[in-house]
Order: structure tokens, then sequence, then C-alpha cells
């Protein structure tokens, strides 16, 4: 009877052992990160995300509003690149406000077109309206620039900087190496064509000084060697 009370005892202790060993072997159950607590919307976690989401939305609006504006500059400059006459080497104040002239009657097609489509009879409604009117005020902003102050073109007037800008393939990352210049209706009433001439040739001049000069402090710049 012992021998039997001795088993049964010996058999319950075997079992609450090998619980124990199962216990301790299963994995834990994690406590919630402190990141998994809901935030307070007054705290300074709260206000420092908001924050940040902030500036992470005007961060991705410039990126946009720059890549935009690069963009526009590349079609402009590919527009002035096409109405280049093969067989100059530089172009007259004159001759690049004809170029401008040109270049503020580019959307007269298009304008054309949607006054063409809107003229149909029994058309509800104006089609291409927002189009039309963003290319009128475009046009009328540019006009105002070309006859006061000036407007910005790439610089065909210089010798050089004409080479370089036909040379441009339409990367946008070389923008900064075009040279550009502004130019303004207001010459053609002031300086007869030649006079332009004599300026276009000593505007050239100046540039090849410049280049001298620069020859020369790179050779001021040489070592000497004995």
């Amino acid at each position: 009877m012992k021998d039997h009370f001795r088993f049964l005892f010996s058999c319950q202790h075997k079992h609450k052992l090998h619980a124990h060993t199962l216990e301790s072997k299963m994995p834990k159950a994690q406590k919630s990160k402190a990141a998994d607590k809901v935030v307070h919307p007054f705290s300074r976690k709260a206000a420092y995300l908001n924050r940040e989401e902030v500036r992470l939305k005007r961060k991705e609006r410039m990126k946009s509003e720059k890549a935009t504006r690069l963009s526009n500059i590349g079609e402009k400059l590919l527009w002035f690149q096409s109405q280049l006459d093969p067989n100059k080497t530089n172009y007259t104040k004159r001759e690049a406000c004809e170029v401008v002239e040109r270049y503020l009657h580019r959307f007269d097609s298009e304008l054309e077109q949607i006054e063409l489509v809107n003229g149909i009879k029994g058309r509800q409604g104006r089609l291409h309206g927002a189009r039309e009117a963003a290319i009128k005020q475009s046009v009328e902003r540019e006009r105002a620039q070309f006859e006061g102050t000036g407007l910005e073109i790439p610089d065909i007037i210089n010798t050089k900087h004409l080479k370089s800008f036909r040379d441009w393939t339409g990367d946008l990352k070389k923008l900064p190496n075009i040279k550009m210049r502004k130019v303004s209706s207001k010459v053609l009433d002031t300086k007869t064509e030649m006079e332009e001439k004599e300026e276009v040739q000593h505007d050239d001049d100046d540039d090849d000084d410049e280049d001298e000069e620069e020859a020369l402090d790179d050779n001021m710049e040489m070592p000497e060697y004995h």
C-alpha cells in the first residue's frame, strides 16, 4: 500500500515538473510598446508630429513647384532653340526682339482652334476656358515684361553664349550653364541697326577680354618648376 502511494506521489511530482518546464519554455506575451499608445492630442509629441507632417508637405510642395518651374523654363528654351538660324553666329538686339515677338504669338494657332470650337452653333457652355484664360494671362504678363524692363531669354546676342545654347541637348540639369539676357522692345526706338551691330561686337570683345583675363589668372597661379 505504501508503495502504491509512493508511486502516485512520484507521478504527480513528475507531472508538475513537466508542466513547469513547458511553461518556462513558452514565450511570454510581450508588453505593448510605448509607440502603440494613443498620443494625446494636446501633448508635446502630438505637436511635434503635426509640425513634422506640415514640414514634409511643404517640402514636397516646394519640390513639385521647382520641377514645374524647371520644366516650363526648359520648354521656353527649347522653343527659342528651335527658332535659331543655323547661319547666324549672333543676333542683334533688333533681331532678338523679332524672335521674342514670334514667341509672344506662339499660342495663336491654339487660341484660334479654341475659338473655332466654341463658335459652333448650338454648343452649350465654353470649352477649354481655363486653358484659354491661362494662355492669355501668361502672354499678357510676358508682353508687359517685353515692353518694360525686358523679357528674359537665352543670350543669343553674344556669340559665345549662342554657341553654348546651340549645343544644349535639353537636359534640365544643364540649365545653369545657359546664359540668359533680358530683351526689351524699347531698344527698337532708341538705336539704329548700325549702332546695335557695333554694340554686339563690343559685347563679344568684352567677353573675349574676360576669357583672356581668366587664362592670365590661371597662368599666374601655376607654380614654377626649376
